[in-house]
């Protein structure tokens, strides 16, 4: 079950740089250990669900809605809004707060921002927890966005998000979503996302109904969330210099040594096993816990119940390793 349901005890908007202010917040206690929310997309932002997830008394929960999505601004922004910018606010919140050292939870998108992090700032990490593991490489982008992929599961929901911008080259849709995403006429932009979205969100659970898109933030104040969401999205997956197969994030690096715990569902068609098998084949210290009767969507229950367990044994083991250390 979720942890009852709490308010930040501090937030603020951090200003990062180029025009960019992210949304930021630490709830639970002060004194527990710290890790941070890394959430999907790109572009999907938190909620309040994701605070429940964690044991506030043994957790300094922060949190974050990463350039241009939730509350952060400006909204659907897409320049300087990359992977590489995202590491760098990581860096500059933490040293904002304070903060020595982290735990990472990451979903989705949220596990391509760690891995990344973590290429770059491996002292600051303290151990990783991941769900649904996407590393943003061709074939991966591929499944989700051109036909003989996820299409082979979903045909109908396909043919909705294929034939949703008029004929169109299927082999070319990610570049046409993009091309209307930015569209001056704001109808046909926000027509294009609400389409993307749709897409993303029948494809992510084992559940008829209800469904959740991929990291929505589904109380976000931010009405245009599926604007943010799809145009930040696109815009990463055809231009991010660090994506793809420049192999700045994927193959996972830097990583011995670090305890992780892999939750993955064995019905994830966002993001097939395959990527959690090799990391975690490729991760000597990692953990990979496979939950048969979930899918992509961390509000899957069975998914949702493994990630709790995954956090309050890290939580436990946390507070071991500090016991041991101060009779050591």
């Amino acid at each position: 079950m979720l942890y009852p349901a709490i308010e930040p005890y501090e937030s603020g908007l951090l200003a990062v740089g180029d025009g960019h202010h992210v949304y930021w917040e630490q709830c639970g206690n002060p004194q527990g250990q710290p890790i941070v929310f890394l959430h999907g997309g790109p572009g999907g932002g938190c909620s309040t669900l994701s605070r429940r997830l964690f044991d506030p008394r043994r957790y300094r929960v922060v949190l974050f809605d990463q350039r241009g999505c939730g509350r952060s601004t400006p909204h659907a922004r897409t320049e300087h809004n990359f992977c590489e910018d995202l590491v760098r606010d990581m860096e500059t919140l933490r040293e904002a707060l304070s903060i020595e050292r982290w735990q990472l939870f990451g979903g989705s998108w949220g596990t391509t921002l760690a891995l990344a992090y973590t290429r770059h700032h491996r002292e600051r990490v303290q151990g990783m927890l991941l769900r649904g593991v996407f590393g943003a490489q061709p074939h991966e982008l591929d499944w989700l966005y051109k036909p003989g992929g996820a299409s082979q599961i979903f045909p109908k929901e396909w043919h909705a998000f294929a034939t949703a911008l008029g004929p169109v080259d299927e082999q070319a849709l990610l570049s046409a979503y993009d091309l209307r995403l930015h569209s001056a006429d704001a109808t046909q932009a926000q027509a294009a996302a609400q389409a993307w979205c749709a897409w993303e969100s029948a494809v992510s659970s084992i559940h008829t109904a209800p469904r959740s898109n991929i990291g929505q933030s589904t109380d976000a104040p931010d009405p245009h969330h599926s604007l943010a969401m799809a145009r930040i999205s696109a815009n990463m997956f055809l231009r991010d210099p660090w994506l793809g197969a420049s192999g700045k994030v994927w193959p996972a690096q830097n990583l011995h040594g670090i305890p992780c715990t892999i939750v993955q569902g064995q019905w994830d068609v966002v993001t097939p096993m395959v990527t959690a098998w090799q990391l975690h084949k490729n991760w000597p210290s990692s953990t990979l816990r496979i939950v048969p009767e979930a899918g992509h969507a961390s509000s899957d229950p069975a998914l949702r119940q493994a990630l709790i367990q995954a956090l309050d044994e890290m939580a436990d083991m946390t507070i071991n390793d500090v016991e041991l250390s101060m009779t050591s």
